[in-house]
């Protein structure tokens, strides 16, 4: 931990999507490294969110903007001069996609220009991190995980509109930031690939385990689409290490950096939504219970794994958490929370024992 607090003690660091999920715990854990964190987005989505729970506002410069306004981006990114960018802030569920596919496409696309046009136009930034998903690929449902250079697709607009976000990404990289020109424009830039983020404090709407986190509280069965879905689940604490490993590599200087990378489990904890629900249910006990809800909805993908050989070989990153580990962790959040506990100390609490152990020799965690 004294490493990562040396590598972000006093820098200045700007994050999009700091009032969402993992916008919300990635600012809270920048913040305790000692970073002094400028959070550039809208308002907190529905009536709970982490952001509000963990008090972030106190701990951060809390700026309410939008990634589609250009000049708004702009003038919070200059005024700041932050050394490095996160860039979350998205349109991040792919069953909303479908009922508003223009705005997805306008955040995500359009969002992830504004935000590299005003690095470009900015003079104090040294390293970028966009970050997009697992879904960037084109899934041809195959059993092998998908590897940073299988080719980008998307069947849905959300999708699609990352797999758009990595393409202008990498036009930006080779336009105006090229890896031979490092040393003179100084500005390193990556993208971050994860899987499926678990974790307490997401309240998104069509999402797995906050829907059953709803049910369970409610005492109500939950219903589940496609139980035999199998995703990379990994918890929120996962990829955000990943995340800030990277930047620290993007601030050394190394062009080999400015690339894409996966974040994902290992291939034991790549479980089906089955699994998942009745392990959660087995975990809360009493009344939860789940279904499966029959009804037609819109396409998603069946299977998806990640290859994450890349970032352990270069960056040094793997998964710490188990699959289990990581559901139990998720439920005392949830436990905590409903008992009326201070959020921000529960929070820190699962960042802190995740730091440690990072530093301890790897086992089964």
């Amino acid at each position: 931990m004294e490493d990562m607090v040396s590598s972000w003690q006093g820098r200045r660091v700007f994050v999009t999507g700091h009032t969402g999920f993992k916008g919300g715990w990635l600012s809270l854990w920048l913040a305790t490294l000692g970073a002094k964190v400028r959070g550039y987005a809208l308002d907190p989505e529905g009536t709970q969110h982490l952001f509000s729970l963990i008090s972030l506002g106190e701990l951060i410069e809390d700026i309410r903007g939008d990634v589609r306004d250009l000049s708004s981006v702009q003038s919070a990114v200059s005024d700041f001069e932050p050394e490095v960018v996160f860039h979350l802030a998205a349109q991040p569920l792919v069953r909303r996609s479908y009922s508003d596919p223009l705005g997805t496409y306008a955040t995500n696309v359009m969002g992830t220009a504004n935000i590299l046009e005003a690095v470009r136009t900015a003079k104090s930034v040294r390293a970028v991190v966009i970050v997009t998903t697992d879904k960037c690929y084109l899934n041809r449902e195959w059993v092998w995980p998908y590897r940073e250079t299988d080719p980008l697709g998307g069947f849905d607009p959300y999708a699609s509109s990352k797999a758009c976000a990595e393409i202008v990404t990498a036009a930006y990289r080779s336009s105006f930031f090229a890896l031979g020109g490092l040393h003179d424009h100084g500005v390193a830039v990556a993208t971050a690939r994860a899987g499926n983020v678990i974790g307490g404090g997401d309240w998104s709407e069509d999402r797995l385990i906050p829907d059953l986190i709803r049910g369970f509280l409610r005492g109500e069965p939950v219903k589940i689409r496609r139980p035999d879905a199998i995703r990379p689940w990994q918890h929120v604490l996962e990829p955000l290490k990943g995340y800030l490993t990277l930047a620290e590599r993007l601030l050394g200087g190394d062009p080999r950096f400015s690339d894409a990378f996966n974040f994902g489990p290992d291939f034991e904890d790549t479980w089906n939504v089955r699994q998942i629900a009745d392990y959660l249910t087995d975990l809360w006990s009493g009344r939860a219970s789940w279904t499966d809800d029959q009804a037609p909805s819109a396409y998603e993908a069946h299977y998806l794994r990640l290859d994450s050989s890349k970032a352990r070989c270069e960056l040094g990153w793997r998964p710490r958490l188990k699959i289990e580990r990581a559901l139990q962790w998720t439920i005392d959040w949830f436990r905590a929370w409903a008992s009326g506990s201070d959020m921000r100390t529960k929070t820190l609490g699962q960042v802190w024992e995740y730091a440690a152990l990072c530093n301890s020799p790897l086992q089964d965690q």
